[in-house]
């Protein structure tokens, strides 16, 4: 099949979620003998208008991000052109929204209507906005807060009613979709996220990985690695670790990422007295993440909200790291299945601390425990959540639109 990938980002540098749902599946289809294209955007980094990655296509078109109206403006207009344009030559036959933004370029084409289509939601647009901007206290900038939404809420549905089938990674965000845009359950597929299981694999010797990280060799070393935005919940794991340090006297947090609550994050782990059991490392670069997987003895995800999926889990779990998670979106999904022991009761500091607190005792106190628990975390992902699995799935629904 000929089929092209509409996204708002890129897989020449993977730094999120949303890029590594689209690198795998784009790059694994292209594998499986098809003909794989990337329309997206050109953004800041990108010094050419077309790339080759892995194999697969990527066509990036110029956006004006002078404001917000030459934003959505320049998205009509240039996504449109280029895709007409990739159309002539390729013919394609599914395309894949995975955000709304460049999938509201397309559609406002005359040469899409015929095409199916299939969107991959991995969240909410107008969501993911009012999470990272919260409502402005002032009149003045209410207004373009209020249409901002506005906007995201228009695009997004657009593109939702003009695909014949949506996918989501969780029930969790079938049923927001439901909700928000009336989206039939008929029209919703769900298809896991996966994880690399060559690339995220435990490890025989954590003191090696420990040494060259420059990590405490013998503290308990918890992990998270996450964009340091106040959704994640990472001020309620700090006082969470001050509970735990009572306890656990040799509890040692290790918190990769970068963000705008960085600062903030780093004045509370002094202010509450933990600067000696945090380490902030900043961006953990891809060819290192696996390593400071493998180096941990627990994974926490504290979010607070808008927990999609949650690949990062699995590719902790993946790791031979057990997972202690908040129940959130899409991590009840993952965790319950696995174990339900594992989820918080809340996303409360002292319910974090409390389940924190348990794990690691009972993991210092028997090591066999740990190693039984890491032996069926790797299972657990092996059975159903690699992204040879999901891709399979997603060719599946591509070859059900294509011949309707």
């Amino acid at each position: 099949m000929n089929i092209l990938f509409v996204s708002d980002v890129s897989i020449a540098e993977v730094i999120g979620g949303a890029e590594r749902v689209l690198f795998e599946q784009s790059t694994l289809l292209q594998k499986r003998g098809h003909d794989i294209h990337i329309l997206t955007r050109k953004l800041p980094e990108h010094k050419l208008g077309h790339e080759v990655i892995h194999g697969v296509n990527e066509w990036r078109y110029d956006v004006d991000q002078s404001n917000a109206f030459s934003y959505i403006k320049s998205i009509s207009l240039n996504c449109k052109k280029l895709f007409e344009s990739l159309q002539n030559q390729h013919s394609f036959d599914c395309i894949n929204f995975h955000q709304p933004f460049s999938a509201f370029g397309v559609i406002r084409s005359p040469a899409s209507r015929k095409i199916r289509k299939v969107y991959t939601c991995h969240s909410l647009s107008f969501e993911e906005f009012q999470s990272r901007n919260p409502r402005p206290k002032n009149i003045i900038g209410r207004i373009p807060h209020f249409l901002n939404i506005k906007v995201r809420k228009f695009i997004e549905r657009k593109a939702l009613l003009r695909s014949d089938v949506v996918v989501v990674l969780s029930r969790f965000t079938g049923k927001k979709l439901q909700r928000a845009y009336k989206i039939s359950s008929e029209k919703i597929t769900i298809i896991p996220g996966g994880v690399d299981l060559e690339r995220f694999h435990p490890t025989a010797d954590r003191t090696k990985i420990r040494q060259q990280l420059n990590i405490p060799q013998k503290k308990m070393i918890l992990f998270t690695v996450r964009n340091l935005v106040s959704r994640m919940g990472l001020e309620n794991l700090l006082y969470a670790v001050k509970d735990v340090v009572e306890a656990v006297p040799d509890v040692y947090l290790v918190l990769g990422g970068e963000g705008p609550v960085k600062n903030d994050l780093i004045s509370l782990t002094q202010k509450l007295g933990i600067e000696n059991h945090v380490k902030f490392v900043g961006f953990v670069p891809e060819g290192l993440l696996p390593d400071y997987y493998r180096m941990a003895d627990i994974f926490i995800l504290p979010t607070l909200e808008l927990e999609g999926f949650g690949l990062i889990t699995l590719e902790a779990l993946a790791s031979g790291v057990p997972v202690l998670g908040t129940p959130v979106g899409g991590t009840v999904e993952i965790l319950s299945r696995f174990n339900s022991k594992y989820l918080f009761k809340d996303t409360k500091p002292e319910s974090m601390a409390e389940l924190i607190i348990k794990t690691c005792q009972e993991f210092r106190n028997n090591p066999e425990c740990w190693q039984d628990v890491s032996s069926r975390c790797r299972l657990f992902v092996e059975e159903d959540y690699s992204w040879g699995v999901n891709v399979r799935l997603l060719e599946n629904v591509f070859a059900g639109v294509t011949t309707r």
